[in-house]
């Protein structure tokens, strides 16, 4: 791919909304990130969390599964519903945002074939959660 190949890339990618998991979302939904997330953990990080009596806050709890609990093979299986699997894709890689076609090539590459769920039917899962707390990366006005 040549430099203005690339470049164009880019730039359809941008215009593309992108997903992440909304942290404030669940306050403003009186739900719980960490108890959600608790449930994500691998068995050695909930022992580490038992130990530690205090509050761990959500970002630490994060870091934690994306260093640790997400590199487990069954973090993310083909038994999981597809929304629990996008879930745990934001908790691997520290809720970075990302596109549809970035969500279904990492579904592709976690679960085996979903790529025959197409981009459309997609968006509307992500767009009718009412429990995860995923949302679009507000645009900014330039």
């Amino acid at each position: 791919m040549n430099s203005t190949e690339q470049s164009e890339a880019i730039n359809t990618d941008q215009s593309q909304p992108r997903w992440f998991i909304d942290l404030d979302w669940y306050e403003r939904n009186n739900r719980s990130y960490l108890l959600l997330a608790h449930r994500c953990m691998c068995p050695k990080c909930c022992e580490q969390l038992k130990t530690n009596k205090s509050e761990i806050p959500a970002v630490d709890l994060l870091s934690t599964i994306k260093d640790c609990c997400s590199k487990t093979p069954d973090f993310i299986t083909d038994k999981l519903p597809i929304l629990e699997s996008i879930f745990r894709i934001f908790l691997s890689n520290g809720n970075q945002p990302l596109t549809i076609a970035e969500l279904r090539g990492q579904l592709n590459e976690r679960r085996g074939d979903t790529s025959r769920i197409p981009d459309d039917i997609l968006s509307r899962l992500l767009k009718s959660d009412r429990y995860y707390g995923l949302s679009q990366v507000a645009e900014s006005g330039d």
